[in-house]
């Protein structure tokens, strides 16, 4: 990851991780056996801290608002070239040609991020914080909305910086959210 935010993915070559590292291209090929398992599972690393960090995000005691707010603001990148979206940037991409395995793993990291808002919104609705929704449907909604806009913020375009995308997303969570008797 560090190499990542320095550089970019089109400098991360094996020999030059090697290098950062300390050890031969031929020795992480050992352990990865090929660039895209050493994404992918440096992807899987990432997410795991932030869905520790999501997890913890989600179940403090809260408005169910306020956690949702504090959920898209974990999704969306830090700005251009975020390290972690630029990975999955890639792992996307590459998604293209992998095999099952991968594939797999890759619907594992995409389905916690959806569980967790379906759980958030189930909540909101039940306790009546929310107009009453079907939390599956509008969270593959919101999650389509949050990784287009994500993508605009991580590949830096022009208009689309970090705060002008939470406050969209703020104002369209106002509007499909707010209770009519509110």
């Amino acid at each position: 990851m560090d190499m990542i935010a320095e550089s970019g993915l089109e400098k991360l070559t094996m020999a030059a991780l090697g290098r950062k590292v300390g050890m031969s291209s031929g020795h992480l090929l050992y352990y990865f056996h090929s660039k895209d398992e050493l994404l992918l599972r440096t992807l899987e690393w990432s997410e795991g801290r932030l869905g520790a960090e999501r997890g913890r995000l989600l179940t403090r005691a809260a408005p169910a608002r306020e956690r949702l707010d504090a959920y898209v603001d974990l999704y969306v990148p830090d700005g251009h070239r975020d390290p972690h979206w630029t990975l999955w940037l890639e792992v996307w991409n590459r998604s293209q040609n992998a095999d099952e395995d991968a594939r797999e793993r890759q619907a594992a990291i995409e389905g916690a991020w959806h569980r967790d808002l379906v759980a958030l919104l189930a909540e909101g609705v039940s306790r009546g914080e929310f107009r009453p929704v079907d939390p599956d449907r509008f969270a593959s909604r919101l999650r389509a909305l949050l990784d287009g806009f994500s993508i605009h913020v991580a590949i830096g375009l022009r208009g689309t910086d970090r705060e002008q995308i939470l406050g969209h997303v703020r104002e369209f969570l106002d509007e499909a959210l707010a209770r009519s008797d509110a």
